[in-house]
């Protein structure tokens, strides 16, 4: 029985995965009381998505977790000596990298001692392990890449992933439900060509994944996946990205894919254009590409209307879309997908605002009657923010008197009460003709006295 346990690649997965979201769910709420007793809390600020202090230790539990399983199921197996070192070393970057995030969310690191964390983590699996990217298969009519050139192209592979996963960290649910859906897919291919090293590291990571995302979900028992937990998981979709382009590059592979660049692109396509967008925005504003700001697709999606979840699961859902269009155009010729998936992946992504704004001009064009007498509230777009605008009606004033209060974009819709442009226009007519009756009672005052 145990024979065929460790023989079966699918139930180790399973089991890797299991263990792993076992301890992630039984630690974490350790790490989460003690975090509160020794106030390790993020503070909100002004770009802050949570008005309340949280733990901001999630990494370390995700930490934890991956690693133990990892390391517990590779001796198991029996792994031969080229994966341990591969496991060694993959498990001495994580350290590395988890260590820094960690002094960054209690104390704050600076940028360039972050930069050159990662840079040498991925130079530990680089050189004692020689995992590099060393073929585009034909992207952009790239072949085969010369050593060094590989080499750099390879770490800024890692920097570019690490840093776009800590990027999308910014509600709740968001950045650890990408990496599922992207470890999963990395996971797959690994099982159909029945690598155990590298479907132990996917199935681990999604099992810890799994276990913090019930508590960074939780109303009540929340807890943040901090940049120790962020750049843990974009260090290692990156590492399985790599490895996925050398597996598929293998002629002793079972299982391989034509288009391996594209479709690597397509599972990563969520932080990597956000990123991009993002540093274009602030190239165009004249401001450092690192600069901090809201111009992220899940702010944008929260000024909206959104909630966390609703946003997570609509980045989530066209993400998998996005991965599926990589697989339907497998058969074009590698650029003509690379111009494919780009412009349709870019174009999914953006529809999520489009369909935001034919939301709220339904909103706005409700009908007045579900408005309370009480108090009515004008919500209208300007320069892609919200403004509220608090009208209290009087009879005296005959429901024009005004009162106007302005808020922030993070005004509060379920407790305000919305019209639409058609009680504006009704208002400024309200207004001109109150002013012209005024005028003209003036004028008739002044004839008497004259």
């Amino acid at each position: 029985m145990i024979q065929f346990l460790l023989s079966n690649l699918y139930l180790l997965a399973f089991f890797s995965a299991f263990l792993a979201f076992v301890l992630a769910y039984k630690m974490n709420p350790v790490i989460i009381y003690t975090a509160r007793v020794k106030n390790l809390m993020d503070e909100p600020g002004d770009r802050s998505a949570h008005s309340d202090k949280t733990p901001t230790l999630g990494g370390v539990g995700m930490f934890a977790a991956f690693v133990v399983s990892l390391i517990l199921f590779g001796v198991v197996v029996g792994l031969e000596r080229p994966d341990l070192v591969k496991l060694l070393s993959l498990v001495l970057a994580t350290i590395i990298l988890m260590f820094l995030g960690l002094k960054d969310d209690l104390i704050a690191l600076a940028p360039k001692k972050k930069f050159l964390g990662q840079l040498i983590a991925s130079g530990i699996v680089i050189f004692l392990t020689d995992i590099r990217i060393t073929s585009l298969e034909g992207l952009l009519g790239v072949g085969e890449l010369p050593y060094l050139v590989s080499v750099v192209f390879t770490v800024f592979v890692f920097l570019l992933v690490i840093n776009s996963f800590n990027l999308i960290d910014g509600i709740d649910g968001l950045a650890g439900t990408i990496g599922i859906i992207a470890s999963l897919s990395f996971g797959i291919f690994f099982l159909l060509n029945n690598n155990y090293l590298l479907a132990l590291i996917s199935f681990s990571l999604i099992g810890a994944t799994i276990g913090f995302l019930i508590y960074n979900l939780s109303d009540s028992n929340k807890l943040f996946m901090g940049d120790s937990g962020s750049m843990f998981v974009g260090y290692l979709l990156a590492y399985q990205g790599i490895s996925f382009l050398g597996l598929n590059a293998d002629v002793t592979s079972v299982f391989t894919v034509p288009n391996a660049p594209i479709l690597l692109l397509a599972i990563l396509s969520f932080p990597l254009l956000d990123t991009l967008r993002v540093f274009v925005i602030r190239a165009r504003e004249r401001r450092s590409p690192f600069s901090a700001d809201n111009n992220h697709i899940h702010h944008r999606l929260l000024e909206r209307g959104l909630s966390h979840k609703q946003a997570t699961i609509l980045l989530a859902i066209v993400n998998i879309l996005v991965i599926e269009l990589a697989l339907l155009v497998k058969d074009l010729e590698i650029n003509i997908q690379l111009v494919v998936v780009t412009l349709l992946g870019s174009l999914l992504y953006t529809l999520l605002f489009n369909l935001n704004r034919l939301r709220e001009k339904a909103i706005k064009f409700n009908d007045l009657r579900s408005v309370k007498n009480q108090g009515r509230v004008v919500r209208i777009e300007i320069q892609d923010e919200f403004v509220s605008q608090r009208i209290e009606s009087s009879p005296a004033n005959n429901g024009v008197n005004e009162k106007a209060r302005v808020n922030s974009s993070n005004a509060n819709i379920n407790e305000e009460w919305l019209i639409g442009e058609k009680r504006i226009k009704e208002l400024e007519k309200s207004k001109k003709q109150n002013l012209s009756t005024k005028k003209w009672k003036e004028k008739i005052k002044s004839a008497k006295i004259k």
